[in-house]
């Protein structure tokens, strides 16, 4: 008898000691995996902090010009490496982007589609109502099936609409769903002062920015190597498609608007232009000057596609006018 309730006893002992052993492993486990949690939460914000830039007015003298004197009445030119303002003028105005729009739409896109050699076809839908708004198209038809990459291409370097509805219809089955990944991009990035209605950059009253939104953006943007692939371009030829067998080249609408000018001391290295009757001429543009690269967004210039594209002149008076490193 005594055996057996010495017996029970070491049973309890170590049925106890078994769940001791339960209750220490559950708590260093949930304090490995809460320990872990929070390393990883701290490195996602940590990430998020470093990859969206910062503004910051600068103190020197890198440029000769006065703002007063560019054709533009919205502009602001910023050294890219540390994010600085160097010059601005009506930074913080709102302004319509048009085709400027199509850099949130690029950057979206490569962020948000796994695959970029993906074919992706066009539809009817895809080009309603593009072609009585004369919106810029890329050449592309009804039925084609199109490389998302050259799909990119084609929105950014002859800002061709088609392109961009295809890949937004694509990725979020409309284009009112994809605006709404736009608008939440610009809020991540802290571009307080934007709010999109398209993909395209057709006038739309609430369809609007800054240029110094333009610039947070196009800063944030060049860090992707797709993205700076893709702007710095001055053509592409795209894959054969079952329309076009010999695929379609396009052209950079910045660098033929620049007829071989350049600067001095520099070279303009990319850019995205944009145009409506109620923007007026646009530019966005990378330029090395000297040692340093550097983003400068204009907006609402006089003039049209038929006149001097004041907004390349703006361009060229500012780098060239900019202290060399």
């Amino acid at each position: 008898m005594a055996r057996k309730v010495k017996r029970k006893k070491s049973k309890i002992r170590i049925l106890l000691s078994f769940l001791l052993m339960v209750v220490i492993a559950v708590f260093a486990c949930k304090y490995i995996i809460t320990s872990v949690a929070q390393h990883l939460f701290e490195k996602y914000v940590e990430d998020r902090t470093t990859s969206v830039p910062s503004l910051e007015i600068g103190h020197d003298s890198a440029v000769a010009i006065l703002p007063d004197r560019l054709n533009s009445p919205h502009a602001i030119l910023i050294r890219l490496k540390d994010h600085t303002i160097l010059m601005q003028k009506n930074s913080e105005e709102k302004i319509y982007p048009a085709s400027l729009t199509k850099m949130m739409t690029t950057i979206v896109v490569i962020e948000n589609l796994p695959d970029l050699k993906e074919e992706i076809k066009l539809s009817n839908s895809t080009f309603r109502g593009l072609y009585q708004a004369d919106a810029s198209m890329a050449g592309f038809q009804p039925g084609e099936q199109v490389r998302a990459i050259d799909l990119l291409y084609g929105a950014m370097l002859p800002s061709g609409a088609e392109c961009c509805i295809g890949l937004a219809d694509q990725i979020a089955v409309s284009e009112q769903n994809f605006v709404k990944l736009m608008n939440q991009k610009a809020a991540d990035l802290g571009m307080d002062n934007t709010h999109f209605e398209n993909a395209t950059g057709l006038h739309n009253v609430n369809h609007y920015t800054t240029v110094k939104d333009l610039a947070i953006l196009l800063s944030y943007a060049m860090q992707n190597d797709t993205f700076r692939e893709i702007f710095t371009s001055s053509r592409h030829s795209t894959q054969p498609t079952n329309k076009h067998p010999g695929g379609i080249t396009f052209y950079n609408t910045m660098f033929e608007d620049l007829n071989h000018q350049n600067i001095t001391g520099g070279e303009m290295l990319g850019g995205k232009t944009g145009y409506t009757d109620e923007a007026g001429l646009c530019l966005a543009s990378l330029a090395k000057v000297g040692k340093q690269e550097y983003i400068l967004i204009s907006a609402g210039a006089e003039g049209n596609h038929k006149s001097e594209q004041y907004n390349i002149t703006d361009a060229l008076a500012v780098y060239n006018n900019i202290r060399k490193d």
